[in-house]
């Protein structure tokens, strides 16, 4: 445990971000199994690019990432219609 003030203040920052990170991963996992599901509907893959967009921008995952699962996405919904 740290003993400088600020450090301790760092941990419990820390602690509080690591929990809204954990959360909006969690979020987006959900998003995106029920974007894969084999009946996904339109409205399903929008919501999960526009999740994948906002944690890209919000540094969560990184913007390769995104736009790769965003065109997994895109071309498995293209394959099936």
């Amino acid at each position: 445990m740290p003993n400088i003030k600020s450090a301790k203040k760092r941990v419990l920052v820390s602690k509080v971000r690591q929990a809204r990170n954990k959360a909006a991963k969690t979020q987006l996992k959900t998003v995106m199994k029920q974007a894969r599901a084999a009946d996904a509907t339109a409205e399903a893959r929008l919501t999960a690019v526009k999740k994948l967009d906002k944690a890209a921008g919000k540094g969560l995952i990184h913007k390769n990432k995104a736009a790769r699962l965003k065109s997994r996405m895109a071309k498995k919904a293209a394959a099936s219609a």
